[in-house]
């Protein structure tokens, strides 16, 4: 099996799914895109949402590869409701993870489905695959791997972050690999 980065994006303007990214979020897209040279990217797989797509793009050019859009690696939807106390509900979620609130999924259904994205890249078997997402269910994808992951964790994300999955004696090991001098 080969090794699995999984990239948070980075900064943007917004929430919506066509919100792109802030001028810095296109100066972190070009570090990222020097971050990765010298490892050779077999698959780019990404969110439909826009700033997880321009976040990969300039490596994604710069290897002349084709951005994968999955569906399973949108943003998990909290709520189709506005929620004033979103971030109490999110911290909630951490804790019950079968709580949903009108029209969003559940933690364990977030989960789900990111995890499904990853046992598939596994099961391709290339040596090294590139996942762009977002930062609440990657924080899910990371807490399916070590269920010390918390909400806590979750607010210590970076835009961008970077985390490698790789597999070791049965088990998914995960190495936080971007740190704030890459910014």
């Amino acid at each position: 099996m080969g090794k699995i980065y999984v990239i948070r994006h980075c900064l943007a303007q917004g929430q919506s799914l066509d919100a792109p990214l802030t001028q810095k979020g296109i100066e972190q897209a070009e570090s990222l895109a020097d971050f990765f040279k010298g490892i050779k990217i077999n698959r780019i797989l990404s969110s439909p949402f826009l700033r997880a797509i321009q976040s990969i793009e300039p490596l994604s050019i710069r290897e002349s590869m084709t951005i994968e859009i999955d569906e399973r690696l949108s943003e998990r939807r909290l709520s189709t409701r506005d929620l004033p106390d979103w971030y109490e509900k999110l911290q909630a979620t951490f804790v019950d993870m079968d709580l949903k609130y009108d029209g969003g999924e559940s933690s364990n259904e977030a989960m789900d489905r990111i995890v499904d994205v990853v046992k598939d890249a596994f099961a391709r078997d290339v040596d090294n695959t590139l996942i762009v997402s977002h930062g609440n269910i990657i924080s899910l994808l990371l807490k399916y791997y070590d269920m010390t992951i918390d909400f806590h964790c979750w607010k210590n994300l970076s835009n961008p972050d970077v985390y490698l999955l790789s597999p070791k004696h049965n088990e998914v090991m995960i190495e936080r690999i971007w740190s704030s001098q890459h910014e």
